[in-house]
């Protein structure tokens, strides 16, 4: 177990620096590109993405189940059998990217995007040695070159967008070169990752010698089932996306919008995704933290009890996931003029950071349900949640613009999540939390909310008066969130909804432990 927790903290830092510089990076890059260039990045980015994730962490996670679950004589054939499976499967990703983009392009309305795809095209390739390696490692619990390798790729990948980016704007190229410099960078963070893991794969390569005969077919079989399970609940918010590439600009063209302003709106709506990233931050350091606990817990007879984890990731994720979606709706035209330089669309924007709720609580669920086995029901509801997403949007769309689409998210997101919820309650009748948990969570939210607004009235009309429109937003941002943090984890200490115990067990819960502690310590010096 000390062994499993080292691997799994070192993955779950990983982990957080990936999904952070992933967020982080689309705000620099929408500065320098603007709408419209965010527009053709974003159209293009979910091709990849899905792939990549499928890849690259669906067939890593089957790959080291596979080699777990068999004698150390099967290993090299298991890793030929799914490096040339998985190699297929990206020879057949490339031809279709390759020579299919201005088919694509042309279904997405923007004969142009065929270049970035023939570049994203390319990143496909090294997907098969990329999953083949991180399988190996983790099977045998060596997770410091997955965790290495996962930096890398994100830091090189997000220097070539920025880097990139900036040199073939300020040499006066176009938006869609600039596009397809920044689909580059998938190309060189891959290649990146997979000349560290091949450099470490080297030492261990004469382990490999032993041979034994495997048949093909059952364990290409084990290996799709399994990497598809794994991997759906993480594609759902990148599936989303797609379906937004397909439908968005062409049925903003279509209700009557100019080409150029259609593109811009499309962008402006983009810049929602890069804020739900960084607000599921908490539940995805969760899902990589406390779910395999679950998993491991629910096999043990004493001990403590998988009921306990599962409890206390749900109520961590709910409650910073809540808090996140809260606070965004208040000071979101500061939020968004200060990273985006304008105001536009913010309570589109506010629609589309709920999201932060429903898919904090969906990968925590699918994550827990996967580690009792539980696959086929969850895939069920995600590919329902997404086909309702199309639907919301054919409908919503053309009534009330970028709006719509925002709704249908949710909509879609929302279905998935009382699924899950219902599913839970007949595989594992667990309650998540009592009634008062939900009480003190409105209750500080109200408190946080009314703590800001006044924020927000005495800095719009005083403090920060005088200063540049976004200079004052982000004076604005930088002090009314801290604040609003404050006054809602205040009061969440003074409850203990989530006790001092419990906050060790979650990462970085030392500090909230100690602020907790200090909370009613003080509470009982006062009533003394």
């Amino acid at each position: 177990m000390k062994s499993f927790m080292k691997g799994a903290v070192l993955l779950t830092i990983a982990g957080f620096i990936v999904k952070l510089l992933s967020a982080i990076y689309r705000v620099p890059f929408q500065n320098l590109v603007g709408d419209q260039g965010f527009y053709i990045y974003q159209q293009v980015y979910p091709f990849v993405a899905i792939f990549g994730i499928w890849t690259s962490y669906g067939f890593a996670v089957a790959i080291s189940k596979l080699l777990a679950d068999s004698d150390q004589s099967a290993h090299r054939e298991i890793l030929r059998i799914a490096f040339m499976y998985v190699a297929a499967i990206s020879l057949t990703v490339f031809v279709l990217l390759f020579f299919g983009a201005e088919l694509l392009a042309g279904w997405m309305g923007d004969g142009k995007l065929d270049s970035l795809l023939r570049v994203g095209a390319f990143a496909v390739l090294l997907m098969a040695p990329l999953a083949m390696l991180k399988g190996f490692f983790q099977s045998s619990n060596n997770m410091a070159p997955v965790a290495y390798a996962q930096v890398i790729e994100q830091g090189l990948r997000v220097s070539v967008i920025l880097i990139g980016t900036w040199i073939v704007i300020s040499q006066g190229f176009s938006l869609y070169v600039a596009g397809q410099m920044a689909m580059l960078g998938a190309v060189a963070g891959g290649l990146g990752a997979v000349v560290l893991l091949s450099l470490y794969f080297r030492r261990h390569f004469g382990f490999l010698n032993q041979h034994s005969t495997v048949r093909t077919w059952p364990v290409v079989k084990e290996m799709t089932a399994i990497s598809l399970s794994v991997s759906m609940s993480s594609l759902i918010l990148v599936l989303f996306q797609l379906v937004d590439s397909f439908t968005v600009f062409r049925l903003l063209e279509e209700s009557g919008l100019a080409r150029l302003t259609a593109m811009e709106q499309k962008g402006v709506y983009d810049r929602g995704q890069p804020l739900v990233q960084f607000g599921i931050l908490i539940a995805t350091s969760l899902t990589l933290a406390i779910v395999p606990l679950v998993a491991r817990t629910s096999r043990n007879v004493s001990g403590r009890s998988a009921d306990m984890y599962a409890r206390l990731a749900f109520r961590v994720s709910f409650l910073f996931a809540f808090a996140a979606a809260v606070g965004l709706t208040f000071v979101m035209p500061y939020v968004n003029e200060t990273l985006f330089k304008t105001r536009e669309q913010s309570w589109t924007l506010i629609i589309f950071s709920w999201q932060i709720v429903w898919m904090s609580l969906l990968l925590i669920m699918t994550a827990m349900l996967h580690g009792l086995g539980k696959v086929r029901v969850p895939a069920v509801l995600l590919i329902s949640g997404l086909v309702v997403k199309v639907i919301c949007n054919l409908l919503l769309l053309p009534i009330w613009g970028i709006a719509g689409a925002a709704v249908a998210g949710n909509i879609g997101l929302a279905l998935i999540v009382f699924g899950l919820l219902l599913y839970f309650k007949k595989v594992w009748p667990l309650q998540f939390a009592p009634v008062s948990y939900y009480s003190w969570l409105v209750g500080a939210g109200m408190a946080m909310s009314a703590v800001v607004l006044g924020w927000l009235l005495l800095a719009d009309s005083f403090l920060f008066a005088g200063s540049s429109s976004r200079v004052s937003a982000a004076l604005t941002t930088v002090t009314a969130v801290p604040l609003g943090a404050f006054v809602f984890m205040a009061i969440i200490g003074k409850s203990r909804i989530i006790t001092e115990k419990e906050w060790y067990i979650i990462p970085l819960g030392r500090k909230l432990a100690k602020l907790q502690l200090a909370i009613n310590s003080k509470k009982k010096g006062e009533k003394q």
